[in-house]
């Protein structure tokens, strides 16, 4: 059989030049497994707990009719998050995850020549998604306590711009942005560009100062909100989330989806995971308790870390990143790091936290010892 070709430099195909800006996107990976070694797998900030039966449940009702199409406007789903969210059901666009509706909204706005401007260290999958249309990031350094540099990224924005996406929580590094800084920030943003408030981590942010980004984008034409099932609802596996935004933004999103992109199962999923929805939040309050324990175990370490209000806590560990996620993994323990920059490691089931705090004390004496 003839070995496929994967040398993109010797292909007869003509490619797009753009791709040769877009970065590999690089997924957590699993822990290497080791005989009498218990692993975990705290590098993707997925929700440890499985959905609920009631959950489970609709996904088996939707395999029943895996042979048909999904409904390709997912109108249950939108109706019930617009009668939940309080906005026009025209308002409301669903996806495939809150990365699938970002993806739709950056080629609806942008293309060659085109910027968008965010914040850096931010989620990685921002890069991408902008160099896929030929347009230019503008990366706006994180403050030293891996927070929103607001005030310089609103003095970024120039006449290319398209786009500002504010992701808060911030992933990686934890930090959210407060009402009264966004309100600053907005009002400094032409209104011909598009605000984008992520908000993958919304449910783990209990900071009472918090954006509220419903509130923020009714009260702005040029504002819009993303929202995810795959964190705190467990629906990773299933690719589904939504934007709200203004109709004429929404309307333009929807031409750039992919047709039927959101599978039957995952609608019926997200329908009965809003329907569970008290349940679920239970989960996330367990989760949350869990975090606040490792963060306050860490800090007794002597770790320095930012205020993270979403599901995973951040390591500033710069250039000793990967040798600690290599450490960390020896121990049965994958985290995500970012070279030269640091590790997230995502809040997980109790046995995992312990370990990492196992992990991290020893790295820390390990240090100390030199």
């Amino acid at each position: 059989m003839t070995e496929p070709n994967t040398d993109a430099s010797t292909s007869p195909v003509i490619l797009r030049e753009a791709l040769d800006m877009v970065p590999a996107y690089q997924p957590g990976k699993r822990p290497t497994p080791r005989p009498g070694v218990p692993s975990y797998k705290a590098s993707s900030n997925e929700n440890p707990y499985p959905p609920l039966p009631s959950v489970v449940a609709a996904v088996h009702q939707a395999g029943e009719q895996a042979n048909r199409y999904p409904d390709m406007f997912c109108v249950d789903l939108t109706q019930t998050l617009a009668d939940q969210l309080g906005v026009p059901e025209t308002d409301i666009v669903v996806g495939t995850g809150s990365s699938g509706v970002l993806s739709q909204l950056i080629n609806a706005t942008t293309a060659a020549g085109d910027s968008v401007v965010y914040a850096w260290r931010s989620f990685e999958a921002y890069p991408i998604m902008v160099a896929l249309t030929g347009a230019r990031s503008i990366r706006v350094p994180l403050t030293a306590d891996a927070r929103h540099d607001l005030p310089a990224m609103a003095a970024a924005i120039d006449d290319t711009t398209r786009v500002v996406l504010v992701c808060t929580p911030n992933n990686p590094t934890g930090p959210a942005i407060t009402q009264a800084e966004l309100d600053d920030f907005v009002a400094q943003v032409p209104q011909r560009v598009l605000v984008v408030i992520d908000e993958a981590y919304l449910e783990f942010n209990q900071d009472p100062a918090t954006v509220d980004g419903l509130a923020t984008y009714r009260a702005h034409p040029n504002v819009m909100v993303l929202r995810t099932f795959s964190k705190a609802y467990g629906l990773a596996g299933l690719r589904v989330g939504y934007g709200v935004a203004h109709a004429p933004v929404a309307q333009a999103l929807r031409k750039c989806a992919v047709p039927f992109g959101v599978s039957h199962t995952a609608q019926l999923a997200a329908l009965a995971s809003l329907s569970a929805r008290d349940e679920l939040l239970v989960r996330v309050k367990d989760i949350v308790a869990e975090r606040d324990r490792v963060v306050a175990g860490l800090t007794e370490q002597g770790w320095d870390l930012p205020d993270t209000q979403a599901n995973f806590v951040w390591l500033a560990l710069g250039e000793q990143s990967a040798d600690f996620a290599a450490f960390a993994n020896e121990a049965g323990l994958s985290l995500r790091p970012f070279a030269g920059e640091g590790v997230r490691c995502s809040i997980d089931i109790p046995a995992s936290n312990d370990l990492l705090l196992k992990v991290a004390g020893q790295w820390r004496k390990r240090q100390a010892a030199g």
